[in-house]
């Protein structure tokens, strides 16, 4: 299936740049002249978006309203990806993006399933997260369980069943616990966390999340937060942890999920240019995003 690339610059955070910038760094770097030399590859520009206020708001979150027009631009460009029959592929900002992703999926399929690849579950009530970042509660989110939303997220949710949620990479339990919320753990239907995956490896554990999410809903969205990785492989993230996956183990996830049947498209996200000046983890990430392609 051909690929449409989708820019998304935003950030959940209260002060403006960071990973907004993100797509802006990675076209400069040759993105968009890479992919586009990848056979079937689109650009198709980035989302029209509003930047934060910086202020949270009844939810708890911060940048209600710029967050309500990050959801319904992505859902529009997906779905118009969708209906030219090609398969969207968004980068840049940060998690919230896989919500309006979710709300398109689930527009054309009645339900929609989650492959989250990501060093964090994301599923904090944004009253106990530190940050008040959606980035912090998208999955919560999307299964329903944050009240007080503003609109239109609220006429959305619940995009996603917990049944049909894999998540592979997390490894912040410990943390989540210590802030007194709650780990999805035993709630959604697969959750294994970087140890786990590389026990069993990487392809095994995509295997094993793709099976789960095959009987429970007729088509997924893979998400990608390339905090999952090790500092070392990735060191431009705002927010990092001891351990995480190497490139070449996301890669062999990120393929073979990408490959499956019923998978609707990819987002990556999470990269922060500021913590780049050499832009080393940018010329990684557009290699990672060809080869992904390619395969």
């Amino acid at each position: 299936m051909n690929f449409d690339l989708i820019g998304v610059p935003y950030s959940s955070m209260a002060k403006p740049g960071g990973i907004a910038n993100a797509i802006r760094v990675l076209r400069e770097v040759g993105l968009g002249e890479r992919v586009a030399a990848t056979a079937g590859v689109r650009d198709t520009g980035d989302l029209t978006l509003l930047e934060g206020s910086g202020v949270r708001g009844p939810s708890g979150l911060l940048n209600e309203r710029a967050l309500g027009r990050l959801v319904t631009a992505t859902r529009e460009a997906v779905l118009g990806s969708f209906d030219r029959g090609r398969r969207p592929l968004l980068v840049g900002g940060d998690c919230p993006v896989l919500l309006g992703a979710l709300a398109a999926g689930r527009d054309r399929h009645g339900a929609v399933g989650l492959l989250l690849v990501d060093g964090h579950e994301d599923a904090w009530p944004p009253q106990l997260s530190p940050t008040g970042e959606a980035s912090d509660s998208e999955v919560a989110i999307a299964l329903g369980r944050i009240g007080d939303l503003p609109r239109p997220l609220d006429q959305f949710v619940p995009l996603l069943a917990p049944e049909a949620l894999g998540m592979l990479g997390p490894r912040d339990r410990r943390a989540i616990e210590d802030g007194g919320a709650e780990s999805l753990a035993d709630t959604v239907a697969l959750l294994r966390d970087d140890e786990a995956v590389r026990a069993h490896g990487a392809e095994s554990s995509a295997r094993e999340a793709l099976g789960t999410l095959a009987k429970t809903a007729p088509a997924f969205w893979l998400h990608i937060d390339l905090d999952v990785l090790t500092t070392e492989d990735f060191p431009a993230a705002d927010y990092t942890q001891p351990g995480g996956l190497t490139w070449d183990e996301l890669l062999e996830i990120a393929k073979r999920t990408l490959a499956a049947p019923g998978c609707l498209g990819c987002s990556i996200v999470i990269y922060n240019p500021e913590l780049d000046a050499k832009r080393t983890s940018a010329a990684r990430i557009v290699r990672f995003a060809c080869d992904l392609i390619s395969a």
